[in-house]
C-alpha cells in the first residue's frame, strides 16, 4: 500500500488533535487533516502512522524500510517550491552578479522600496537585474507617492528599465506622502494597464492586519481582497496573484485560504516564507513586521537561550503547505515567496535543497 505523504520532519500537530505517543504505537488521525499532519520518521498509510526506520531499504535502492510497509526514498520535488520568488533589499541585490550565480534562471525578484530609497536607485537596480535574465518586481508603496504625475513618472522610468511587473502595496509608512493611502487607489488610477505591466502583485495577511483592522478582526482585509479579486477579473488585463506577509505556522495560512476561496476568491496565493535565519534575527524581523499569532511557534523554540543562536529553517512550514497543496490541488495556493533574512544566498541554497518528497518505493 503506498503512503500518500512522507515526511522526516519535526512533530507538527493539527488543530483539535492530541500529540501522538512516542512508544511506536499507531494512531488514526482524522481525514480532515492528514493532508498536512506528518511527524518526524513517520509514514501515514490509510490514516495511521508507521515507523521509518534507519534501516536500508532491502532493495538496495536507497530508501529508508516502513516497518510492514516497503521503504521510503527521495523522490518527486515539492511542487510548492518549484518556481519560488524572492526579496531583496535594494542593497544586498545590487551585489554585483550575485544573484544570476546563485538563483534558478527566471526567478521572479521582488525589490522592497524601503522608505528613503531613492526612485533612481531603484531603477537601477532593476535595470541591473533585468539584464542578468530576472523577471523584476519592485515594490509601488502608494504612501510614498505624493501625486499622479509622481505615479506616472515612476511606472514610466520602471517600464524604460525593462519592468513589467510591480508589487502594489500600501506601504508601511504611518503618514502618507500625498494622495495615495492604498493599493487599492493605485490600482484605480488605470497607469499600470495604459503604461504596459503585465502582471501585478497584492498584498495578503492570512495572521490579520491591525492596521487595517484594529480589533483584530478580518472585515476590511477581507473587503479589500475581495475588490481586488474582482478587479483581477474585471478591471486589468494584467495577471495578479495574491502574496502573504510570511508567517511560521501553516494552519492559520491554509484556514486563511480556504475562507477567501470559500468567499469566492480565486487570486493565486503565493506564501511568505521567512528564509535560512538565526532564531534571534528571525524574531527580531517578525516583531519589527508584526507577524501574528504564528510567531509563538518561534518564542516556544526561544525559551531555551542556547536555541537563539542556531539557525532556523522554514522545512516544516514548506513540507506542510505541499503537502495540503498537492492533497488539494482546487487551493488557490500556488507556490511560496521567500525573505532572505539569513542571507540570499542562503535562503537560494535552501530553495534548491529543499524540493523533495518520499514516496513508498517497494510496497508490499
Amino acid at each position: 500500500m503506498k503512503p500518500a505523504i512522507v515526511r522526516a520532519a519535526p512533530e507538527f500537530v493539527a488543530p483539535g488533535e492530541s500529540r501522538l505517543p512516542q512508544d511506536g504505537s499507531r494512531t488514526v488521525a482524522p481525514a480532515s487533516t492528514v493532508s498536512f499532519f506528518f511527524l518526524r520518521r513517520y509514514v501515514f498509510l490509510d490514516g495511521k502512522r508507521a515507523p521509518v526506520s534507519e534501516s536500508p531499504c532491502e532493495y538496495g535502492c536507497g530508501g529508508r524500510s516502513v516497518r510492514r510497509h516497503g521503504c521510503v526514498t527521495k523522490g518527486k520535488p515539492m511542487t510548492i517550491v518549484e518556481d519560488f520568488s524572492i526579496e531583496a533589499l535594494p542593497r544586498a541585490a545590487a551585489l554585483g552578479t550575485g544573484p544570476r550565480e546563485t538563483l534558478p534562471a527566471g526567478t521572479r525578484i521582488y525589490i522592497a522600496h524601503v522608505p528613503g530609497t531613492p526612485i533612481e536607485d531603484m531603477v537601477t537596480l532593476a535595470r541591473h537585474l533585468r539584464a542578468q535574465g530576472f523577471p523584476v518586481m519592485p515594490h509601488v508603496p502608494a504612501r510614498l507617492i505624493d501625486t499622479r504625475s509622481t505615479l506616472e513618472d515612476w511606472l514610466g522610468r520602471y517600464r524604460e528599465a525593462g519592468v513589467e511587473e510591480a508589487l502594489v502595496i500600501a506601504g508601511d509608512v504611518p503618514v502618507p506622502a500625498g494622495d495615495y493611502c492604498s493599493a487599492i487607489e493605485l490600482l484605480e488610477s488605470g497607469l499600470f494597464d495604459r503604461l504596459g505591466f503585465t502582471r501585478l502583485h497584492v498584498a495578503g495577511h492570512p495572521e490579520g492586519n491591525r492596521d487595517m483592522d484594529p480589533d483584530g478582526g478580518t472585515r476590511v482585509a477581507d473587503k479589500a481582497v475581495l475588490w481586488k479579486d474582482r478587479f483581477a477579473k474585471d478591471g486589468t488585463d494584467c495577471a495578479m496573484a495574491l502574496v502573504t506577509q510570511f508567517a511560521f505556522d501553516p494552519v492559520p495560512i491554509i484556514a486563511w485560504a480556504n475562507r477567501l476561496q470559500d468567499l469566492g476568491a480565486t487570486l493565486p496565493i503565493h506564501v511568505g516564507v521567512a528564509g535560512p535565519s538565526k532564531l534571534a534575527t528571525l524574531i527580531r524581523f517578525a516583531l519589527r513586521c508584526g507577524v501574528g499569532p504564528s510567531l509563538s511557534v518561534l518564542k516556544k523554540r526561544a525559551r531555551d537561550l542556547t536555541r537563539l543562536m542556531r539557525s532556523y529553517a522554514p522545512d516544516d512550514l514548506v513540507a506542510a503547505l505541499d503537502d495540503f497543496k498537492q492533497t488539494h490541488p482546487e487551493s488557490n495556493i500556488e507556490r511560496i515567496h521567500l525573505f532572505p533574512f539569513g542571507g540570499f544566498a542562503a535562503s537560494a541554497r535552501w530553495a534548491a535543497q529543499a524540493r523533495w518528497l518520499r514516496e513508498s518505493e517497494h510496497p508490499r
